[in-house]
């Protein structure tokens, strides 16, 4: 991999980008329509950063529904002149008015994301304007009219043909270049957000990039040494979280309202572990930004209060919960939104919304969102504070911290390695279960736990924020309870939905994996990891291709992957199955060798950890780096836990307040639960 310095790392645009972000100017956050109301049933009062704020820094401002421009792109007159257009940055369903929901009545589409990526000929409001003018005239067709004034985007990332005894690594590489999109050349009225660096689109009916879909691709690329295409995809959405001040789920339109769960920080982690600390430094202002974003309402928020994705308890700690700004139908699954609503007498607008935050999860649907655990019209996302949020709002608290220590700021180092201590002890206090030997999921309304049992209880252990008695509690519990011939299903419950049992998936797995090796559960780590590429390999083996998602229960293996479940059919690619398989076969060559014989690492012996290592203490090719981190040479993953067994007295905790949040298996108190125990330090770091 070439060497680079860092003058060349910042963020220097390919030449035929650089007018394209020059375009990509600051856009309103969302839009006019549906922001009036964004507040929270709860009540609470628009609130717009925490208290204290860190030293020196300036109060954020609140989004602002209109007054800034939106990004232009380039279209032709009749003339074919090029003349500027104003990138409409409303959701299809609202710019195109009554005519999306009429073309979702035509059922002209067998998928209905169709409907919200198809491109229209002229303006929307133009393009209204006329079928309403010719809708009730005799003779009338609107397929014909979509037909003529429409354009399908066409869906490449399914276009590959296995070649004679190709091995499955000969695919992953194969399918780098399918995935693989250049830079956008931004279309007048489409609803894909262009991007000036080349990304990976996760395959299927998904052609743009995701948010946490990208972390796990990113795996891939960085153990197939494809780092610039990796470092591409961080600046893409480096320019997105600039551009609208948050990462969207996705680069569409429809997808601005909400975001996804936060893995910035940890591509970061990704990247320095081979550019170096100047990954962190470069990358602040995003970081800083991403942080405004998710605890946006938290000032002076009252106890038993949320807004946006900020919850206050009772006792005054603040966690977080998944939020949508909008309370109408999804863009991509509008007819499934609509029906959704009509099969309960619940309001329309609180079902649709507590979807929408069910997708930023990136978990929809699971039996974890809904309060029966298995009807979706009792869906109640935006009442969980959920295991992975929490703890990727600790990292990314812990992130910060660093990278101000870096740039010297010592006072805001400082500050957010405190707010993370904070965090974590809520985590540990209010989705701890000991009794069950797992994380729970936190209704902040009932003030109890759920009861459903999921994958996302390794998350702790991932990030390394579980002590280590709780780490072996939660080893035993993934081994008794989620345990498969294929792996460990999402949950324990066959709902239907696809993020339930029996189904598996990528990312999952290799949070799982990688969680239990931090602590020592070597065997059992590779023990999934071997049942996983099991399962993963048999199927590709049958049927040539990669799969979103696998059914782990099932001791046949499908050349389908299975029956999948949810809201659509199954896919193939696929961006984080392929790159999280890449680090499997390369960190368990000998297990990868039992379901495929021509793996050439075969018999070579166990390389490094999965990646990230030590990201926090990585130094790149030739990038001079100022050591001024006062937690430089502390493994990654054993940061800011110093204070682990101490109470948080500096904590918000109200000690007048009764504390009704408590969860059934917490003492009855107002401090967090004390551990007698340190966290582990990874034995193979």
């Amino acid at each position: 991999m070439p060497c680079f310095t860092g003058s060349l790392y910042k963020r220097t645009l390919p030449f035929c980008s650089v007018a394209l972000l020059a375009l990509l100017t600051a856009a309103p956050m969302a839009y006019a329509q549906d922001m009036t109301d964004a507040a929270d049933a709860e009540g609470a009062q628009p609130l717009l950063s925490l208290a204290p704020l860190p030293p020196g820094s300036a109060q954020p401002a609140a989004p602002k529904p209109e007054g800034r421009k939106a990004p232009e792109v380039m279209a032709k007159s009749k003339s074919e002149t090029p003349v500027a257009v104003e990138q409409d940055i409303r959701p299809p369903s609202i710019a195109f008015d009554g005519l999306f929901a009429a073309i979702h009545q035509t059922r002209m589409f067998t998928d209905p994301k169709v409907v919200s990526d198809i491109v229209p000929d002229r303006s929307p409001t133009d393009l209204v304007a006329l079928w309403k003018q010719e809708k009730d005239k005799p003779g009338f067709n609107l397929k014909d009219f979509v037909t003529e004034h429409f354009t399908i985007p066409a869906l490449r990332s399914a276009a590959y043909t296995r070649k004679p005894d190709e091995s499955v690594r000969d695919y992953i590489s194969g399918m780098w270049d399918v995935l693989t999109r250049d830079p956008d050349v931004a279309m007048p009225w489409s609803t894909l957000l262009p991007l000036p660096y080349k990304y990976i689109v996760p395959g299927g009916r998904f052609a743009e990039i995701y948010y946490w879909d990208s972390y796990f691709t990113m795996i891939g690329l960085y153990e197939d040494d494809h780092v610039d295409l990796m470092r591409d995809m961080v600046r893409d959405i480096a320019s997105l979280i600039d551009t609208y001040g948050h990462m969207p789920n996705g680069n569409r339109t429809y997808y601005l309202s909400r975001s996804g769960l936060p893995f910035f920080s940890l591509m970061l982690d990704l990247l320095a572990s081979h550019d170096g600390q100047i990954a962190y430094t470069s990358f602040l202002p995003e970081l800083q930004k991403e942080y405004d974003y998710w605890t946006l309402g938290a000032a002076n928020l009252p106890p038993g209060m949320a807004r946006h994705h900020v919850v206050r308890l009772q006792d005054g700690t603040l966690m977080f919960r998944h939020w949508d700004t909008r309370s109408a139908p999804r863009d991509e699954s509008w007819p499934q939104d609509m029906a959704t609503a009509q099969e309960t007498s619940r309001p329309s607008g609180e079902v649709w919304r507590d979807l929408r935050a069910g997708a930023e999860s990136g978990w929809d649907f699971s039996s974890r969102w809904l309060a029966d655990g298995k009807t979706l019209t009792t869906i109640q996302t935006t009442s969980l504070l959920t295991i992975e949020l929490n703890c990727l709002m600790v990292h990314l608290d812990q992130t910060l911290s660093h990278a101000y220590a870096l740039n010297g700021q010592e006072d805001k180092a400082s500050y957010y390695a405190q707010q993370a201590e904070i965090l974590r002890s809520g985590i540990n206090r209010f989705l701890w279960n000991e009794k069950q030997g797992a994380y729970f999921d936190y209704n902040w309304r009932t003030g109890r736990q759920t009861n459903i049992l999921s994958i996302a209880t390794s998350m702790p252990l991932f990030l390394h924020q579980a002590s280590v008695n709780q780490a072996d509690a939660v080893a035993e519990t993934l081994k008794t309870r989620l345990l498969h011939a294929g792996g460990l299903t999402a949950t324990e419950h066959p709902t239907g939905q696809q993020w339930d049992a029996p189904n598996g998936w990528a990312p999952l797995e290799w949070m799982a994996v990688k969680g239990l090796e931090q602590y020592g559960h070597h065997e059992f780590a590779a023990d999934i990891a071997r049942r996983w590429m099991a399962r993963v390999i048999g199927t590709f083996e049958r049927s040539g291709v990669l799969l979103e998602k696998y059914d782990v229960s099932a001791t046949e293996i499908s050349p389908t992957g299975g029956k999948g479940g949810g809201e659509y059919p199954m896919q193939i690619g696929f961006g984080w199955t392929n790159g999280t398989l890449v680090g499997f076969m390369n960190r368990y060559p000998q297990n990868t060798r039992q379901v495929l014989d021509n793996n050439p690492l075969a018999d070579q012996p166990s390389q490094e950890p999965l990646p990230p290592i030590d990201a926090w203490d990585a130094k790149g090719p030739e990038i001079p780096v100022e050591e001024r981190s006062p937690l430089r040479g502390v493994p990654l993953s054993s940061l800011n836990m110093e204070q682990f067994n101490k109470d948080d007295d500096g904590d918000d905790d109200d000690d007048d307040a009764p504390v009704q949040d408590a969860p059934h298996s917490a003492p009855s108190s107002d401090k967090p639960i004390q551990h007698s125990d340190q966290p582990a330090k990874p034995k193979d770091q």
